[in-house]
């Protein structure tokens, strides 16, 4: 297991030295196979918009590694309201609340533990599999209709001025745009430091809950767990980077993202070879294949809900 050790200057240089370069969202997604994410991508255009961002996120960085050593988490005392707004074109991409609710109801069981797979978890990982004791309740569905057949990455799906819907109550609900993006990405969401008038998660209709409009290998509601670790400042397992960092002490060290269903054991090509933790929320494996966070990423995420954390607006 890797560890981490940063120095006040790392966190520095930690989110103002991000990749600037993006992948293009325009391409064809008729049959997707991949799991795409574009948080990163997000976040690169936001450092890049926003100078004042990496320092905002380097005093989050700061404050999660200092509340993680002095164990000021909440202990599982965090109920998150989750405001969903819904941008339709067609009637398909008008969700039902029986798909939104189960929604809700995965993100319930894969942050509690108590979702079927979790017993599927390696013994080489049993010690340290996590119950983030975090919960969820829908608060509110609110609808719009579109002619937009896509919406992209750039946050148009939350502005009013864009056709979109504004977040409602952001320092204190969680609110999730459910709409088409397009270009193949199934979803994205913004980390603790940016502005509050994006601050959320996005998912692709086509990606939601366990029904309706849920399409395999992404139909078990996990791109939405994925989404939700990012927005409680977890990384991709691999640190968006050959043998990267992930900031999270318990999780090994990853050479790249996996994508599908990958055999275990499958060992890593990074210092020491470690069989990697490919069933993590926070890799790229299909739905059915991931099933865990780990304490390190509870840890993690609980540090951003303490007093004069990121997001202690929803603390207690």
């Amino acid at each position: 297991m890797k560890k981490i050790l940063l120095t006040a200057t790392a966190f520095l240089m930690l989110f103002s030295c991000q990749n600037d370069t993006t992948e293009s969202t325009t391409q064809n997604a008729t049959a997707l196979t991949k799991r795409s994410c574009a948080s990163q991508d997000v976040l690169a255009a936001q450092l890049k918009a926003d100078p004042t961002l990496a320092l905002r996120m380097n005093q989050i960085e700061a404050f999660t590694q200092n509340a993680m050593l002095t164990n000021r988490l909440v202990n599982g005392k965090v109920e998150i309201p989750v405001v969903v707004n819904v941008l339709y074109r067609t009637t398909a991409e008008n969700i039902s609340l029986t798909q939104i609710q189960s929604q809700i109801n995965v993100l319930n069981q894969d942050f509690n533990a108590t979702n079927s797979d979790f017993n599927k978890v390696p013994s080489l990982f049993s010690g340290v599999k996590a119950n983030v004791g975090i919960t969820f309740v829908l608060d509110q569905v609110i609808r719009k209709s579109t002619t937009k057949t896509s919406w992209g990455t750039t946050d148009t799906m939350k502005k009013t001025t864009y056709g979109g819907i504004a977040p409602t109550s952001p320092t204190t609900k969680l609110n999730l745009w459910v709409c088409t993006i397009g270009g193949g990405i199934l979803g994205y969401a913004q980390f603790p430091g940016g502005a509050s008038s994006t601050d959320g998660v996005a998912i692709d209709s086509k990606y939601v809950g366990l029904s309706g409009t849920a399409s395999a290998p992404y139909n078990l509601g996990r791109t939405a767990t994925h989404e939700v670790g990012h927005w409680m400042n977890l990384r991709h397992i691999w640190g968006d980077a050959n043998c990267g960092s992930d900031l999270v002490s318990d999780t090994p060290t990853h050479n790249d993202a996996n994508y599908g269903v990958p055999a275990y054991p499958h060992y890593s090509t990074c210092s020491g070879t470690p069989v990697e933790m490919t069933m993590n929320y926070m890799d790229y494996t299909d739905d059915n294949a991931m099933y865990m966070f780990s304490n390190g990423q509870k840890s993690r995420m609980s540090a951003i809900f303490v007093s004069g954390g990121a997001r202690s607006g929803f603390g207690i």
